[in-house]
C-alpha cells in the first residue's frame, strides 16, 4: 500500500522518533493556528461585508462611504479581538 493512502487510524505513531513526534506536534499546532486565522478572516469579511456593503458594487469598487465603513469595521473588529484575547490571557495567568 502506498504510504500516501494511509489514514491517521492506520498510522502507528509509536514508531516515530521523539524528534519526529515533536515535529509532527509543531506541524499540527501550526496548521491549527492557520485554521484559526483563516476562520477569523472569514468571520471578519462576513461581518463587515454585511454591515458596510448594502447592495451591488457599481463601477468595480466600493464607494467612499462603503470603503470608510469597511476600514472602520476591520479596525474595531481587530481592537475587540485583541482586547478579548488580552483579557483571556490575564485570566489564564491568574489560575
Amino acid at each position: 500500500m502506498d504510504s500516501s493512502n494511509l489514514t491517521t487510524a492506520e498510522t502507528d505513531f509509536s514508531k516515530l522518533s521523539a524528534n519526529d513526534k515533536q515535529e509532527l506536534r509543531q506541524f499540527i499546532a501550526n496548521e491549527n493556528q492557520k485554521a484559526v486565522i483563516q476562520n477569523s478572516i472569514h468571520v471578519l469579511t462576513d461581518v463587515c461585508w454585511r454591515k458596510c456593503i448594502p447592495g451591488a458594487i457599481r463601477g468595480g469598487k466600493l464607494d467612499k462611504n462603503e470603503e470608510n465603513c469597511a476600514q472602520n469595521c476591520v479596525e474595531r473588529f481587530m481592537d475587540a479581538k485583541f482586547t478579548f484575547l488580552t483579557h483571556l490571557d490575564k485570566l489564564r495567568q491568574q489560575t
